[in-house]
């Protein structure tokens, strides 16, 4: 039986995604049971949650082990492991796939953080990932730097589906939704069928919340106090209204006649990071059609014992998104210098996980050998 609270998220038009992977969960089948039990209709990855998977040591050892006695590096390893748990999830959730018709069911492994400023690199890896798995249902997901923005176009005009990552600003999204418009055109014109090409726009909340609320606690005025918590949401509704409006362009129009998919929503950092904000503010809050909310695990089971759907929570907000992030500028609190200096750690936070994980890969070969 499918949890009430789910099912009603689910059929207020959010998809559910489970921000978390690991071999042990694929083995014992409770990935495979959220998809009645919770209504998750796919799954993303990125090299922190990989790092905490494969460093807790738990059903790894065998695979490391055989990396070991065919004698690969680290990161040979790491790709070995990543790649086998993401396949084997892209069978999982294949039949969701083929229900939705590839709406969901998606799973998404992302690029190397190191080249997140090197758009050749991009994608070359997006190019030999997509190759390697090998599953309709699988998302590349590609940080949404100035350099990923090429690339994000380029992989799109071959064909592959993209999951763009770390947005964090409304100008950068706009960059985004014009990146995936033109690899779109570019795979028409180069003759693929363009409706088998999906990709979602990760908008990062919660840490938007975490830095503005740092700042206006060290102000410390009613003024400032009064504005915190409220951040995160105010801009992720306000990426919802720039959806709605690329939606009348010209330019899309076109593309769904031709049986395009637009690129959804989707909102990640879902993890309330301030324990005295609700611990659904970021599911509950942000309900609307067409939209992808990708959960940590406690994120997930906290909405299924007590999270509440009222509707739509975004459209009927965006004077107040606007009023409130105008407020914050008001107390001197640079939207553009926030949201530039997240991008930067967010990309410094997946490449410590990622040298945390080749220290760790790089170890239990050597223990095997």
């Amino acid at each position: 039986m499918s949890n009430a609270r789910t099912a009603e998220l689910s059929a207020a038009g959010v998809s559910i995604w489970l921000d978390d992977l690991s071999r042990p969960r694929i083995e014992s089948g409770e990935l495979a049971a959220l998809i009645g039990s919770h209504d998750v209709v796919g799954v993303t990855t990125n090299p922190t949650i990989f790092a905490g998977a494969i460093g807790r040591g738990t059903g790894y050892g065998e695979r490391i082990a055989e990396c070991a006695r065919r004698g690969l590096a680290a990161e040979a390893t790491i790709e070995e492991l990543t790649t086998a748990d993401v396949a084997d999830a892209c069978d999982i959730f294949a039949e969701v796939f083929e229900r939705s018709g590839g709406r969901d069911g998606r799973v998404s492994i992302e690029v190397s953080p190191e080249y997140a400023h090197d758009t050749a690199a991009t994608i070359a890896q997006a190019r030999a990932l997509w190759e390697r798995i090998a599953q309709p249902n699988l998302m590349i997901k590609i940080p949404a730097t100035v350099a990923g923005l090429e690339a994000i176009s380029a992989v799109i005009a071959e064909g592959i589906s993209v999951n763009v990552t770390l947005i964090f600003s409304l100008g950068r999204y706009r960059e985004v939704l014009n990146a995936y418009l033109s690899g779109l055109e570019r795979a028409r014109a180069a003759g693929l069928d363009i409706s088998r090409i999906h990709s979602v726009a990760s908008f990062f909340v919660s840490r938007l919340d975490t830095e503005i609320d740092r700042r206006l606690g060290d102000m410390g005025t009613p003024e400032a106090l009064a504005l915190k918590g409220q951040a995160g949401l105010a801009n992720a509704r306000l990426a919802y209204d720039v959806f709605e409006q690329s939606r009348t362009s010209e330019r899309l129009r076109l593309l769904l006649g031709l049986g395009a998919n637009a690129q959804r929503p989707l909102w990640a950092s879902t993890g309330v990071k301030d324990p005295s904000l609700p611990d659904t503010l970021y599911v509950t809050e942000l309900v609307a059609p067409d939209v992808v909310n990708t959960m940590p695990e406690a994120t997930l089971r906290a909405h299924a014992d007590h999270g509440e759907v009222r509707g739509d929570t975004i459209t009927d907000q965006y004077l107040e998104s606007n009023q409130l992030l105008n407020a914050i500028d008001g107390q001197g609190i640079d939207y553009a210098e926030v949201t530039a200096q997240l991008e930067a750690e967010g990309l410094q936070k997946f490449s410590a996980s990622w040298d945390e994980l080749l220290s760790t890969v790089a170890s239990a070969l050597e223990d095997a050998r």
